[in-house]
């Protein structure tokens, strides 16, 4: 029984889960982390969207199986290896999706609407979508996307547009930045084909992926500058107040862009692990890759004292 449970749980991928903080992006840039009105939402909004994601990892995993015991790490897969039986994993992937629509629909309306849509994609990118060129790429950068408006669905707050665009860009290139590493990583081994593991594969060529991540790493740079340029302060800022008696300005000046070096930095890197054929899964790299998950904990850090503590 122990061993079932871990099988499922493995399944469900909780590393995955990682990219559901995307919900948080609302609270986060709008000053309201510290409002339990809007943060409670958003943490039951992650948990059902954590929920819904691994519905759709272990329904994949049954689909992929037979692909999966040809791929050089997927092989072990509980279900790749039989650990799993697909029976079962199919009906841990219904309660799954039962439970997380349950939650969503108790949220708001709103939310629970892009719910379905963020699981009906899911669904329709294991199921077909994966395995046609370039809209593989898209589907994968449109749930990236609802997590973020995902937030805003949960809480009634709204985020700027060209915070809008930054997250569309970075999710653009980490999708593309997936499928490069996957045929960097499946080049590697010989005898091995891409398109056995992944039909879509045999229809990118390096060049042009090598083209779309120069392509969206430069507008994630440059999208995010301009918010931080053109973005006005959300608040005071709760711990700095006490310097506006001789510093009236300073919530006024430009803070926000002391985070561009930091996305900077981030980017490059990922782009430097991507062409090492390690960035298959970014979930992963940013858990064991040091530097960038040192670069990620300062920009957060570095948001946190801007929108909180200058209030700039």
């Amino acid at each position: 029984m122990g061993k079932l449970l871990y099988a499922i749980l493995k399944t469900a991928r909780p590393r995955q889960w990682l990219k559901n903080l995307a919900i948080f992006t609302t609270i986060l840039f709008t000053g309201n982390v510290l409002d339990p009105k809007v943060f409670t939402p958003t943490i039951w909004a992650f948990i059902s969207f954590c929920l819904l994601s691994s519905s759709n990892y272990i329904f994949n995993d049954v689909l992929d199986a037979s692909k999966d015991r040809r791929h050089p790490f997927k092989k072990f897969r509980p279900v790749a290896n039989g650990l799993l039986p697909p029976s079962l994993a199919i009906i841990s992937a219904l309660l799954f999706l039962a439970l997380g629509l349950k939650i969503s629909s108790s949220i708001s309306q709103s939310f629970f609407f892009i719910s379905i849509l963020f699981i009906v994609l899911q669904y329709s990118y294991s199921l077909f979508l994966k395995h046609i060129t370039v809209i593989d790429i898209l589907t994968i950068t449109t749930a990236y996307f609802l997590r973020v408006y995902a937030g805003e669905a949960a809480t009634g707050f709204h985020i700027s547009i060209w915070l809008a665009l930054a997250a569309l860009s970075l999710a653009l290139f980490l999708a593309i930045g997936k499928r490069r590493a996957e045929l960097t990583l499946l080049q590697g081994y010989t005898g091995m084909i891409p398109r056995d593991t992944r039909e879509s594969l045999s229809h990118y060529s390096e060049k042009l992926l090598d083209t779309y991540t120069a392509m969206f790493a430069n507008s994630t740079f440059i999208t995010y500058a301009f918010y931080t340029f053109l973005e006005r302060p959300t608040n005071r800022g709760f711990f700095l107040r006490s310097y506006y008696d001789f510093a009236h300005d300073l919530p006024d000046r430009k803070w926000m862009m002391i985070t561009i070096p930091f996305v900077l930095f981030g980017i490059m890197r990922y782009m430097q692990l991507i062409y090492e054929g390690k960035g298959e899964s970014p979930e992963k790299i940013l858990t064991s890759d040091l530097p960038l998950l040192s670069t990620v904990i300062l920009w957060t850090g570095s948001i946190l004292v801007v929108i909180y503590g200058i209030g700039g």
